[in-house]
C-alpha cells in the first residue's frame, strides 16, 4: 500500500436527509426485498447502524467514511459510480474497492466484513 492515506469509502444507495432516511425505513420494514441499498439492510437495523459491524469497522487499521449516494457525487468525481459500493481513496484517486454486485450479491453481514478484510488484505499488498 502507497505511504499516502487510505481511506475506505461505503456509498449507500439512498440520499442523504431526513425525509428520504424516514421513508428507507419504512420501506426497509414493509417491503425489505425490493429495498434498494444491500449496504443499508446489511450493516443497519431500523434506526442505528448494527453493533458488530460499528465494532468491525472501528477495528480496521484504515479511515471509515460512510456517504449518501447524493453526498459521494457532490465531494468525488467518479465516473460511472455506482451503488451501493465501497471505493478506496488514496491521496486524491479514488477507485472501486467492492463493486455493487459484490454488495448486492453478499448474503450476510458476516459475508460483507469476510469480504472487506479480504480486499483490505489485498490492498495493503500492493
Amino acid at each position: 500500500m502507497s505511504d499516502l492515506e487510505t481511506t475506505l469509502i461505503f456509498v449507500y444507495n439512498a440520499d442523504s436527509g431526513l425525509l428520504n432516511a424516514l421513508n428507507d425505513g419504512i420501506l426497509k420494514i414493509v417491503s425489505p426485498s425490493t429495498y434498494d441499498c444491500r449496504l443499508c439492510g446489511l450493516t443497519f437495523g431500523v434506526v442505528s447502524m448494527k453493533t458488530p459491524w460499528r465494532r468491525f469497522v472501528e477495528s480496521l487499521d484504515l479511515p471509515v467514511e460512510f456517504l449518501h449516494r447524493d453526498e459521494f457525487t457532490e465531494k468525488y468525481d467518479v465516473e460511472g459510480a455506482e451503488f451501493p459500493s465501497a471505493y478506496v481513496k488514496t491521496g486524491e484517486e479514488v477507485r472501486l474497492f467492492i463493486s455493487r454486485d459484490e454488495m448486492n450479491s453478499t448474503e450476510s453481514l458476516d459475508k460483507l466484513m469476510e469480504l472487506v478484510k479480504k480486499k483490505i488484505d489485498k490492498l495493503v499488498q500492493e
